[in-house]
């Protein structure tokens, strides 16, 4: 049984008690409770559970009584605490987003999540993600866009089966220097952080097909970044570039690349080239 209770002003959750076994699917999204009653707990048999925009403050303990969830969205919510116990929920594969809240640690227990899908962390309060983070290793997307982040853990290159990498809108510096090992990215956006270089091992990215550094602190680009052979859109504007590689030229599917707001760049006389090949190029 699938139950909508969707933008109706509740504040508490409505009587379930007679269907309880029945119940898969449970959505509460867009209405104003601050407390997740006991009642929802005893949903054994909850795989879906949509409680978005509400008024929640905490993930309780009491989340690992729903031992059969697969997905579950607290999305804007004013959540501060999570209790380790999320971590125990594990036939949690598909989606978990705790988006839009404001939470400034992520409990350790969460990387217990090694069948995890889609993580998405992003607009919280975060400064750091846990250690070992690289133990999701079934994880195709992480969006932690928006937050505090300071480093990226080394762990989080042991994720090999990420797909989209999303960490714009922190305080990053530099990335793991082998981020190479996330050979099988197609995104990867970077872009509003601190960075000053990245690390040659981009180049073994290969099937990257949008990179986005705009607003960093950037200066050179190796030119590893020509084996990136799938690419098709380099965004790097708004950087302190002065050159770049002409192994950019190797990158044949690139469609788009953006270099403006890079005041010391120097006139490249291979962009013409690269014009030709039918890439859009802003500067």
């Amino acid at each position: 049984m699938k139950l909508n209770f969707n933008n109706l002003g509740l504040k508490n959750v409505p009587d379930l008690e007679n269907s309880k076994r029945d119940i898969v699917e449970l959505s509460l999204y867009k209405n104003e409770i601050s407390v997740i009653s006991e009642e929802i707990f005893n949903l054994e048999n909850l795989t879906v559970l949509n409680v978005s925009a509400n008024q929640l403050e905490e993930i309780p303990e009491t989340i690992k009584k729903l031992k059969k969830l697969r997905n579950i969205d607290f999305g804007y919510n004013k959540i501060k605490n999570i209790s380790k116990e999320i971590g125990s929920l594990k036939y949690l594969d598909q989606y978990l987003y705790i988006h839009n809240n404001e939470i400034e640690i992520l409990p350790d227990d969460i990387c217990n999540l090694n069948l995890l899908r889609y993580l998405n962390i992003s607009s919280n309060q975060l400064k750091e993600l846990p250690l070992n983070i690289g133990n999701l290793n079934s994880l195709v997307e992480l969006r932690a866009m928006d937050n505090g982040i300071e480093k990226l853990p080394e762990s989080i290159t042991n994720i090999r089966t990420l797909r989209e990498l999303h960490l714009k809108e922190n305080n990053l510096e530099e990335v793991p220097e082998n981020i190479g090992d996330l050979s099988f990215l197609r995104v990867l956006d970077l872009s509003d952080n601190k960075l000053e270089k990245l690390p040659k091992s981009i180049g073994n990215c290969d099937k990257l097909r949008r990179l986005n550094l705009r607003n960093n602190n950037i200066e050179e680009i190796s030119k590893e970044i020509g084996q990136l052979k799938n690419l098709l859109e380099l965004d790097l504007r708004g950087n302190k570039l002065k050159e770049l590689p002409k192994s950019i030229l190797d990158i044949e599917q690139l469609e788009r690349l953006d270099l403006r707001w890079n005041e010391n760049l120097k006139e490249l006389d291979w962009l013409d080239e690269l014009e030709g090949k039918g890439c859009i190029i802003y500067r």
